[in-house]
C-alpha cells in the first residue's frame, strides 16, 4: 500500500464521505486531508446538513423525496441514517454515523489545522459545502 506523501497534493474533494465515519474518526480523516495538502492547498468537503433535515423531520416529512442522488431518491430519514436500500442489502458503510451542522463542520476543520474555513449551505441538496485552506 502506498502512502501519499505529506504536502504533495494541491486539492482534495470529499463529497458525502465523512458522514459515514464514526465521530471519533472524523478528526483523523480531516487531519489526513490537511497532512497531504501543500501549503495553501484547498479542501472541498460536502456533507448533509442535519439542521436543514431536522426542519423537514419536524414537519413530518420523513419519506418526502428531498433530492435525487446517484444512489436514488433521498428523503430526510435517509440523510439522518444513511441510504436505506444499501443498508438493507448489508452494506453498513452506507449508514450515516456522524451528523454535521455548519458550526460543527467549521470547528472540526479548524481543529484539524485548516487556517481559512468557509461553509456554504446548499439548500437544494440539503447539504453543507466547506472550503478550507492549509
Amino acid at each position: 500500500m502506498s502512502v501519499v506523501p505529506s504536502g504533495s497534493v494541491d486539492a482534495i474533494w470529499s463529497s458525502h464521505n465523512i458522514e459515514h465515519l464514526y465521530s471519533h474518526d472524523v478528526p483523523l480523516a480531516l487531519h489526513e486531508f490537511w497532512r497531504v495538502l501543500k501549503s495553501g492547498g484547498l479542501a472541498l468537503i460536502a456533507v448533509p446538513d442535519i439542521q436543514e433535515v431536522a426542519r423537514h423531520v419536524a414537519q413530518g416529512n420523513l419519506d418526502q423525496t428531498l433530492y435525487h442522488s446517484p444512489a436514488g431518491p433521498i428523503c430526510p430519514i435517509d440523510v439522518m441514517f444513511g441510504h436505506r436500500g444499501f443498508i438493507a442489502k448489508g452494506n453498513q458503510f452506507m449508514a450515516h454515523k456522524t451528523a454535521f451542522t455548519a458550526e460543527t463542520l467549521g470547528r472540526k476543520l479548524k481543529e484539524a489545522g485548516f487556517t481559512t474555513v468557509h461553509i456554504q449551505i446548499d439548500k437544494p441538496a440539503f447539504g453543507l459545502l466547506a472550503s478550507a485552506t492549509k
